[in-house]
């Protein structure tokens, strides 16, 4: 099937904008401040409200345009979207019809939507690209690069960095054709930010980007960390609290079963689930479901370990989170845990789907008060340092400053 270019209409819409927005009497552009460019497609778990208020605070000196593949990009061509539900048909199909795959989680992974993201992004901000300073975008499901303009993506994920999970099957990877694409988001970045170094190490030896071109700059928690008084007797209530809407995923199963194990050393031990709302009953498990994000610190303070053994964690914001609260943190070593929880100082890192290495775990800080806090204390000292937003900004902004300043010498 022919590839169709976007839309006469599509580019004429730009141009015009581009012509209004240029306009002397248009009181709010000033033609001498520089902009930036955010590229981002919907919330992304929240962090792209984070990227761009950092970027915003930042990079205080140029002008921010946020742009929406979808809301901005793809909504005014409707014949690409249909035309790519096809394509993932063609490729997908069996796999969507079987349930093993979502077409949401299939859309973006198509050589022809890369490739036609990739021609409207040209037409988007090409023409423009003199106004632009730069251009960042998060996650890499697409290219926003555009040609003659810097560019830097900010992801917590590669494709094959699934890989490293022992619980993915690799029959589950997407096309190869479509991660040879994937490996273009990578080559055409000046530099890769990624939020853990597992996907730092998947981007060099997966993709063979060189390692002076990826920079791991880590991530904040999305929700505002206020202080808060801890709730948890002094950590000697014994509540454990987790934290994940994907059950299954987030390793919810094998913490039942070690909490089996739990409650049979320390009777009194309680736990709570936030998020997901699996059908159990059993003594000591409290399941609360979904809560909005300004209520999860109220759960937190209350806890005296936070755990979540989850199968497979791109980037793992509800530890931080806990441990922001002073909050010990019990998981699996994969993914981006391993960066954030240092094994027997602020918590304990497992072996996925390991019951009895969960349960010892959760029973050691469990029956060990001082512990818990002094583990919680240096988690929050870590935090502090190392997972905030702003210090995320601060470290991209150097990262891009020194990119910038390579190609006006």
């Amino acid at each position: 099937m022919p590839s169709p270019r976007p839309s006469r209409k599509f580019r004429l819409q730009r141009y015009l904008h581009w012509l209004l927005d240029r306009a002397p009497e248009n009181p709010s552009l000033d033609p001498c401040r520089k902009k930036i460019a955010l590229i981002k497609r919907g919330r992304f778990s929240y962090t792209n409200l984070r990227v761009s208020e950092f970027l915003a605070q930042h990079f205080s000196e140029y002008e921010m345009e946020v742009v929406d593949i979808e809301d901005d990009v793809l909504r005014g061509n409707k014949g690409i979207v249909l035309t790519n539900i096809f394509h993932v048909l063609r490729i997908y199909g069996w796999d969507v019809v079987k349930g093993k795959r979502s077409m949401r989680d299939c859309f973006y992974r198509t050589p022809y939507i890369f490739q036609q993201i990739k021609l409207l992004m040209g037409d988007y901000l090409g023409f423009r690209r003199s106004e632009f300073v730069f251009s960042i975008q998060t996650q890499s499901l697409f290219d926003g690069s555009v040609t003659g303009l810097p560019h830097f993506v900010y992801t917590d994920h590669t494709h094959l960095a699934n890989l490293y999970y022992p619980a993915f099957d690799p029959a589950m990877l997407f096309s190869r054709e479509w991660i040879d694409f994937e490996s273009d988001i990578y080559r055409a970045a000046n530099q890769v930010f990624i939020m853990s170094n597992h996907v730092g190490r998947s981007v060099i030896e997966h993709y063979g980007v060189d390692p002076l071109r990826v920079t791991c700059v880590y991530a904040g928690s999305n929700v505002e960390i206020i202080p808060r008084p801890l709730k948890n007797d002094n950590y000697r209530n014994r509540r454990i609290v987790f934290i994940g809407v994907d059950w299954e995923r987030k390793g919810g199963p094998v913490l039942i079963e070690a909490f089996k194990l739990v409650r049979e050393k320390l009777p009194d031990a309680t736990l709570v689930i936030l998020g997901a709302e699996p059908k159990i009953s059993l003594p000591g498990v409290e399941i609360v479901g979904r809560v909005l994000l300004s209520e999860v610190a109220s759960y937190l303070v209350e806890a005296s370990v936070f755990c979540m053994p989850t199968k497979v964690e791109p980037f793992g914001i509800a530890p931080i989170e806990a441990l922001a609260y002073k909050v010990p943190a019990v998981a699996t070593r994969i993914g981006a845990l391993p960066d954030i929880i240092q094994h027997g100082k602020t918590g304990y890192l497992v072996a996925p789907d390991s019951v009895d290495e969960l349960a010892a775990a959760l029973i050691d800080l469990l029956s060990d008060p001082d512990k818990c806090r002094r583990f919680g204390e240096l988690g929050q000292k870590v935090v502090r340092e190392t997972y905030t937003w702003d210090a995320v900004g601060c470290r991209i902004r150097d990262e891009i400053m020194v990119e910038l300043k390579k190609g006006c010498n």
